[in-house]
């Protein structure tokens, strides 16, 4: 068994994982990430990717809300470059309820979250999508952020500053002696290798597997799972985004990401991580309240739908998921017997960047460490290998740039040979093992509206041709890629999207004998 050493082991290579270790580099403070899978692999990379006003939240979550306006506005400050400005409405049609609809700017100005009345008549030329039939609308402050690249700046700028990623590493034990955690048992999932980290303190910042990790270590987390599905247009509908006026509910909020539309969510306790895929069900439900509000929405063609878990702390009494709080909670583990553990748990994406200075925080006063957090001020930089996940940028990129040789890898999203090449370099420095999965999550391949149908055979044979991929890894790969991208396909299979999953399966299951699994 290999062994290392850190004064913080943090486990969790999510939005909140990630910033935890940024923040605590930039305090000095030597630390590893260890992420079961890849970066963003549960809540944070299936979401709706909005940054929000805190406006939604303002009737049953008041803390949440404003929690939300202040880091909104902190996030356009030091990380613009993962952020579209787009700004957002929030619409009510006839039949929504016209007591929150009168009651909506006074709850928004007691969270103190800006909101503007706007004439129903300039908002229907400002969205010309909308329904005839809205008969309020305010102007908010939302945005929407990449949150691939956001995670990847996060941990790029740790791992500068003397952090360490290890990806596809899984926590087995802890060694518990005098009521602290001595070291913690780690198994590499790619290679087998096991590994025993020796740290002064460890962050439980697992999201919806925090009540499994607190669980090694002998402490009991209640946590209520609520699935929430969403679903992707092939087109942007809304140039803002566009909320419904009224209580949270399912299928309310329309997202632009870059050049689609992202629309959801629903709401639904699960109680089993390992089986999670959207529904036609889900779809149908999503279609039918977001068309109230666009109605082009029920015509529009949709290349996939995607799950995530949120990770609620609470009582599994409760009957709806939406009463309980979206606010975070931090667990000072002394309090069960640990004294050098603590969970990190709940929250939003947006509020990721307060969830990780408060826990940094709490780990500095048990090591008696006075330095104060740096990134409510300053800047996340830029690194070229992040870039590659933001829509629309590698037609831009290509067309501007393109040499000979520079051949595309996927067409639809326009991903050149040049910028797999600059992921792999990225990836081959941070140890994070190549291949299909972990290009798709740095990059646009196979998001576009094949759905890896063409470019999942040419960047696999592309790496096998540049020596990074050797024997049946390619064909391994390639087959656990495009089942996880089957799961978003199959609930929005009609029409023309039908025609493309004939085709796929004509060139997947027929050539490389593999077979479509839900």
């Amino acid at each position: 068994m290999k062994n290392m050493e850190t004064r913080v082991l943090i486990i969790g290579g999510g939005i909140t994982g990630t910033g935890i270790a940024r923040d605590l580099s930039l305090r000095g403070i030597s630390c590893i990430v260890v992420e079961k899978k890849d970066i963003n692999a549960g809540a944070s990379g299936s979401n709706h990717g909005l940054l929000h006003s805190g406006a939604r939240y303002v009737l049953h979550d008041a803390g949440t809300a404003m929690e939300c306006m202040e880091e909104s506005r902190i996030l356009k400050q030091v990380a613009p470059h993962c952020i579209e400005n787009t700004g957002g409405l929030f619409v009510a049609v006839k039949g929504d309820d016209e007591s929150y609809i009168a009651d909506f700017p006074a709850l928004c100005a007691a969270a103190g979250i800006m909101v503007s009345p706007v004439d129903t008549g300039d908002a229907l030329e400002t969205e010309p999508a909308l329904s005839g039939n809205i008969i309020a609308a305010y102007e908010t402050t939302d945005a929407v952020v990449d949150p691939f690249r956001l995670s990847l700046e996060n941990i790029f700028h740790a791992v500068e500053l003397g952090a360490t990623l290890m990806c596809y590493t899984c926590v087995t034990g802890f060694s518990i002696s005098n009521n602290r955690i001595r070291s913690v048992h780690l198994l590499n999932t790619q290679t087998g290798e096991t590994l025993a980290v020796k740290t002064d303190h460890v962050v439980n910042a697992a999201g919806a597997w925090a009540g499994e990790t607190a669980d090694l270590a002998g402490i009991n987390l209640p946590m209520v799972y609520s699935k929430g599905t969403l679903i992707i247009t092939h087109q942007r509908i809304a140039r803002q985004v566009i909320n419904r006026l009224r209580p949270p509910s399912d299928g309310d909020i329309i997202s632009p990401g870059g050049t689609v539309s992202i629309a959801g969510t629903t709401s639904a306790p699960i109680h089993d991580l390992g089986s999670l895929h959207p529904t036609s069900e889900e779809v149908d439900l999503i279609i039918r309240e977001a068309s109230a509000i666009l109605p082009e929405f029920k015509n529009s063609t949709f290349i996939r739908a995607f799950s995530g878990v949120r990770p609620l702390t609470g009582s599994s009494d409760i009957k709806e998921e939406r009463a309980i709080s979206r606010g975070y909670i931090l667990l000072d583990h002394a309090r069960d017997g640990i004294e050098n553990f603590v969970t990190i748990t709940g929250g939003k994406l947006t509020t990721y960047r307060l969830m990780a200075e408060k826990t940094a925080d709490l780990v500095c006063r048990h090591m008696n460490i006075s330095r104060s957090c740096q990134t409510r001020t300053l800047p996340l930089p830029l690194h070229d290998a992040c870039r590659w996940s933001e829509p629309g940028l590698s037609p831009r990129y290509w067309l501007k740039t393109r040499k000979p040789g520079d051949l595309l890898l996927c067409e639809c999203e326009m991903v050149p040979i040049s910028a797999i090449d600059c992921i792999l370099e990225s990836m081959k420095q941070h140890a994070v093992p190549p291949g299909l999965r972990s290009l798709g999550i740095r990059s646009r391949i196979g998001k576009g509206p094949c759905q890896g149908a063409y470019c999942s055979i040419r960047t696999i044979a592309y790496l096998y041709d540049t020596g990074v991929l050797q024997g049946d890894q390619g064909l391994i790969e390639m087959i656990a890629f495009l089942r996880e991208r089957w799961k978003g396909m199959q609930p929005v299979l009609w029409g023309e999207r039908l025609m493309h999953a004939e085709l796929q399966e004509a060139i997947h299951c027929g050539l490389f004998e593999t077979e479509l699994q839900k």
